[in-house]
């Protein structure tokens, strides 16, 4: 099995369910005893959060980039960016290594077109839900129309995130809320939501949703097991 360098601490509480689903996708493909083969850097969220509110993206982009060098130097054959938001620098990682870097929107747009969706919903930080950077990826590789929440709900929808879910704080009226924006997006057309923050599957399971859920973490963390394991059976099957 090939090795999985992961990105982490964006936040923290959603970095320990990458581990956790990387080593159950392994052990589900591998059986036994078998665990997923990763290293984990974990950056300081504080210092990302306040970046980010700054809009000083530059600085994340050199930050993520040395992040992927260092897990590439550790021997990752592979780097993933366990967060939604901070895809918006991955060109900088990308540019950074010589291993491949998975990208968290593509596991998900192809398991939303498998699945026959054109139109889904799309939550998470307001980074992701308003800046061009997941959306466009999601129309220009997967010909996937998104829905975003109105203003109100993408202010309280942050704030869930920020000031709940990245501390742990889990609660039922949080919950709530999140349901009452998912089905107004249901009236809109969405067929499906994306849980497009890694911390929202804390939060949201498929039987909380009035539609099909499609949980970025979860589809991510097997995406990238499934290539770690197929790409080392390639090589030793290779001449």
């Amino acid at each position: 099995m090939k090795t999985i360098g992961v990105i982490g601490g964006m936040s923290w509480e959603s970095s320990a369910e990458y581990y956790r689903l990387l080593n159950r996708h392994a052990k589900a493909r591998l059986g036994g005893h078998h665990n997923a083969r990763s290293l984990l850097l974990t950056v300081d969220f504080a210092e990302v959060e306040a970046r980010q509110r700054a809009g000083d993206w530059d600085a994340l982009g050199t930050q993520m980039a040395d992040a992927a060098r260092r897990l590439q130097a550790g021997g990752a054959d592979l780097v993933i960016l366990a967060t939604n938001t901070m895809h918006r620098v991955c060109e900088s990682i990308e540019r950074a290594i010589a291993i491949p870097f998975l990208h968290i929107a593509d596991p998900t747009g192809h398991a939303l077109r498998a699945a026959g969706v054109e139109r889904v919903a799309l939550l998470g930080t307001r980074y992701t839900m308003e800046q061009a950077f997941y959306s466009g990826r999601l129309r220009e590789r997967h010909a996937l129309d998104t829905l975003i929440p109105d203003e109100a709900d993408r202010v309280e929808i942050h704030r869930i995130i920020y000031d709940e879910l990245c501390h742990g704080v889990i609660t039922d009226t949080s919950r709530r809320r999140y349901q009452q924006v998912i089905e107004a997006l249901a009236s809109r057309g969405a067929q499906a939501v994306i849980l497009g923050c890694t911390e929202i599957t804390l939060l949201i399971k498929p039987e909380d949703s009035a539609l099909p859920v499609f949980d970025t973490t979860a589809l991510h963390a097997q995406a990238a097991v499934d290539w770690a394991i197929d790409r080392d059976r390639d090589e030793v099957a290779s001449p």
